[in-house]
């Protein structure tokens, strides 16, 4: 279940942090960031595009309430949804790049497949 983690964050500054991170995955494709971040990220970028798939006004409207930019719903919407089709779920893959040199946190990236 998405939203799990605390991630050292007050809830407001976390779904903030969330909102705007799904947005940069969905508008650019692929984001560098620590590996809890990614695993959050990554369930809730594929409930967007699993809710993208049915292109209607309900879903678009929930997706708008998330998502930051409407361009990028609009592009959720025309481009990456239908691009998964016949894909049941794994859209977005989770690559380790090694440990931060700051604070040695374990960093990946992750990127749309």
């Amino acid at each position: 279940m998405p939203g799990t983690r605390k991630l050292g964050r007050t809830t407001d500054h976390r779904k903030a942090m969330m909102r705007a991170m799904v947005t940069f995955l969905l508008e650019n494709g692929k984001i560098e960031t620590t590996v809890t971040r990614a695993k959050e990220v990554r369930a809730m970028t594929e409930k967007m595009i699993t809710l993208a798939k049915e292109d209607n006004l309900h879903n678009r409207r929930q997706a708008l309430a998330y998502i930051t930019k409407e361009d990028v719903v609009s592009k959720l919407f025309s481009e990456t949804a239908p691009k998964y089709k016949d894909v049941n779920g794994g859209y977005c893959r989770i690559i380790k790049t090694g440990p931060r040199r700051g604070d040695a946190a374990e960093m990946c990236i992750i990127e749309l497949v």
